[in-house]
């Protein structure tokens, strides 16, 4: 029989880390950037291995660059001798950190970010509960970090990440994140404003109406301008011929829009718009190239803590990112190290009440980002949090302890073990016996094959575990060279002061019709003379001017992404 993982043979004060609380601060040693193992030799330490932990361990002997993820677990023994790893060309292949609420998760997305940083590659990180934003500065050592480095063999250094931090429409401490309302989409916008099936496309028909006509919608108020014009008397011809737009439908949207403004909501839409190519580093918002060759990768982190109570926003917010990134970057297929990678966490706030289109668009989008070099970790509790087309695009599995209280736990736990290759351990057992720090974990292998289970002990973070000071915060964001490209919304002419001009225009025209000399009658004439509203509309001097200068140019540049979204003019 295999030997039983240490999770079930030792109490919890044992097996839990103290060193991965907020209080403390660390990180793990630089990343392996050869096949030579940080600890003893590998041909030593494989021979001072069990059978069945060396069969384990050899599948993580990988010889290219590598991140370090800590020591195996085996029959109640960290075996630092045997080091489970990643290998860097695979990040791109996607993953998953899960785990019950305090069992390590946050640690262990900064352990894994921080390496990814060391070795060059740029990291994106949301920072819900606002504990993040120490990965910027060293780490602490304490007894309980060295304690924890002595374990897994890891030479524990205090380092930090260069890091800019950013917030969504400048709520909070950060730079401004903003997206205007024609490159977000009508798919992701629907996810914020909850509406059902037959409104979404409803809405889409009227982003598609907006985008044919050079009508851009920077704002909310832009979009219920269109909205408004399109359900009144003048417009509603306008959308026949493309399935028209039912009057209750796009009361609802009208409704929701407001309300989402009334809550607050409207700072997010907005310019300047964020160009998500500075999540590539420096020097990627002009050019599209990244940091040079042996810079450390920036880490850039989205403070979420202020809008935490809007997880429908913000997560939408964060699959724009992504969209985004999709949509603006070059295809370069298999790489030696990713161009970014994404952590997703709280990834079941992205899914909960998603729509079928809204889902399908994000299996693609995990799908063919790959290909543009980008890798995504969804960070959640347990794996059902994410849909099976989903989690069968992530190659690499970091597992932390899961909760068996009650009987919806127990089949999630379940559940959860189904989703792991075979391995030599009863993971129903170890996965709610291991302690916090510690995670089942299994990846892609450098030839892309998955790697045997390992129960891991993992390493300490070498940056701070903890937030930085709030005054720190504030002078990391203004002292940035991005702070001045984004701090200031700025308001320029859109759909809604366009409508507005063309609603002017027709008063003026009406209020000076009385002093016209009146002209006979030609009642069955009138309604050819009168032409249709699109001629009533359009043939206003106003729109004229527009659409020969704004029309056929932007109607013609705005394409949209498998989300919907807009391709922006750079």
């Amino acid at each position: 029989m295999p030997s039983t993982p240490e999770g079930g043979n030792r109490p919890n004060e044992s097996v839990s880390d103290p060193a991965l609380t907020p209080s403390a601060s660390s990180e793990p040693s630089a990343p392996s950037t050869s096949s030579e193992p940080s600890a003893p030799s590998e041909s030593a330490a494989s021979a001072a291995l069990p059978p069945e932990a060396a069969a384990i361990a050899a599948g993580y002997a990988f010889e290219g660059p590598a991140l370090d993820l800590g020591a195996l677990l085996w029959d109640g023994q960290c075996l630092p001798g045997a080091q489970v790893r990643i290998p860097l060309p695979m990040l791109n292949r996607h993953g998953l950190v899960a785990g019950a609420t305090g069992t390590g998760k946050t640690k262990t997305l900064q352990l894994i970010a921080e390496q990814l940083s060391a070795q060059g590659v740029p990291v994106f990180l949301a920072d819900i509960k606002g504990d993040v934003s120490g990965i910027s500065a060293p780490g602490e050592a304490n007894d309980r970090v060295t304690g924890r480095a002595g374990d897994v063999g890891q030479e524990w250094v205090p380092r930090g990440c260069p890091s800019e931090f950013y917030a969504l429409g400048g709520i909070g401490t950060g730079i401004p994140v903003r997206a205007t309302i024609t490159s977000f989409g009508p798919v992701l916008l629907s996810k914020v404003l909850q509406l059902n099936q037959t409104q979404e496309q409803s809405l889409g028909l009227i982003f598609h109406y907006a985008d044919q006509k050079g009508l851009e919608l920077v704002d909310l108020k832009d979009l219920r301008a269109v909205v408004a014009f399109l359900t009144s008397d003048e417009g509603k011809p306008e959308l026949k011929t493309v399935g028209g737009l039912a009057t209750a439908t796009a009361g609802v949207i009208l409704r929701a829009l407001t309300a989402f403004e009334a809550q607050g909501m409207g700072d997010f839409f907005g310019e300047p718009e964020f160009d998500t190519r500075e999540l590539l580093g420096a020097g990627a918002g002009e050019s599209g190239a990244g940091a040079g060759p042996d810079a450390p990768g920036l880490v850039s982190v989205l403070e979420l803590p202020s809008v935490q109570d809007k997880p429908a926003l913000f997560s939408t917010f964060l699959m724009w990112l992504l969209a985004d990134l999709y949509h603006d970057l070059p295809e370069v297929g298999d790489v030696d190290k990713p161009k970014l990678v994404f952590f997703f966490d709280e990834a079941h706030l992205l899914f909960n009440g998603a729509s079928k289109a809204f889902l399908e668009s994000i299996t693609q989008t995990v799908r063919l980002i790959r290909s543009k070099g980008v890798g995504v970790f969804f960070v959640t509790q347990t794996p059902k949090d994410v849909p099976a087309d989903v989690l069968a695009q992530l190659g690499n599995r970091v597992q932390h302890a899961l909760r068996a209280f009650t009987p919806e736990d127990e089949k999630a736990l379940k559940a959860t073990v189904r989703t792991f290759p075979n391995s030599a351990y009863d993971l129903e057992e170890t996965l709610t016996g291991i302690g916090t720090g510690e995670a089942v974990v299994t990846v892609l292998s450098e030839k892309g094959a998955p790697t045997p289970v390992a129960v891991t002990r993992l390493r300490a973070p070498q940056s701070l575990m903890g937030p930085i000071p709030a005054a720190d915060l504030e002078r990391a964001v203004r002292d940035s060279p991005l702070y001045g490209r984004y701090a200031e919304a700025v308001d320029r002419e859109s759909a809604y002061e366009r409508l507005s001009a063309r609603e002017a225009e027709r008063a003026a025209v009406s209020a000076s019709a009385p002093a016209e000399a009146p002209r006979p009658a030609k009642p069955k004439a009138a309604p050819k003379e009168s032409g249709g509203v699109v001629e009533q509309v359009m043939g206003s001097g106003m729109f004229k001017s527009l659409l020969r200068s704004m029309g056929t140019q932007i109607g013609r540049e705005i394409s949209r992404s498998v989300f919907g979204t807009a391709k922006r003019r750079r």
